[in-house]
């Protein structure tokens, strides 16, 4: 029984509306890239005070540490933004042949939304670990309930980890 026509322009446009997905794909790497630059602002600010070079006012080390540490947490945040700009065009528009070449780079290979937010997921877990590490750094332990604290977690960070970690091996098994 053949289609009728009134069918077929709807199909064929519900089936065109997946090309929408563009917008997300192309503003997710120029916000990737937005980051990039900050995170690499940040961590040249470090550098600048860490050897004095800006008007000979030196930082203290935690202060280094923690404008690098911030342009880390900056970077990862693009990588999330790459692996999804990527996810969202291989899932909805088409696969990207060009990364068939290298088949040992897989990090970028999406098949399904699930594993879409699975990478997503653990990019997010670590981007969240150094922005708490840059928080610890400049946070005074004082009292032993702050050590306390600290130490919880440092110990809650840890149990994710290896959870994910043990997520990880046995989805892959």
């Amino acid at each position: 029984m053949p289609k009728n026509r009134l069918e077929q322009i709807f199909e064929a446009s519900l089936w065109n509306f997946r090309f929408f997905t563009l917008l997300p794909v192309v503003f997710g790497l120029l916000s990737s890239l937005n980051f990039f630059i900050i995170g690499s602002l940040e961590i040249l600010h470090g550098f600048r005070l860490n050897f004095c070079l800006n008007e000979g006012k030196c930082g203290k080390a935690t202060e280094v540490v923690g404008y690098i540490i911030g342009g880390i947490d900056y970077y990862l945040i693009g990588v999330v933004l790459v692996i999804f700009s990527f996810g969202l065009y291989e899932l909805f528009i088409s696969r990207i042949d060009i990364r068939l070449v290298d088949e040992k780079l897989n990090v970028l290979a999406i098949t399904s939304l699930d594993q879409l937010k699975y990478k997503l997921l653990q990019v997010i877990v670590i981007a969240l670990v150094v922005s708490f590490f840059k928080q610890a750094l400049k946070m005074e332990v004082t009292t032993l309930t702050d050590l306390f604290y600290l130490s919880a977690s440092i110990l809650i960070i840890a149990l994710s980890s290896y959870l994910m970690h043990a997520q990880s091996s046995s989805s892959k098994h």
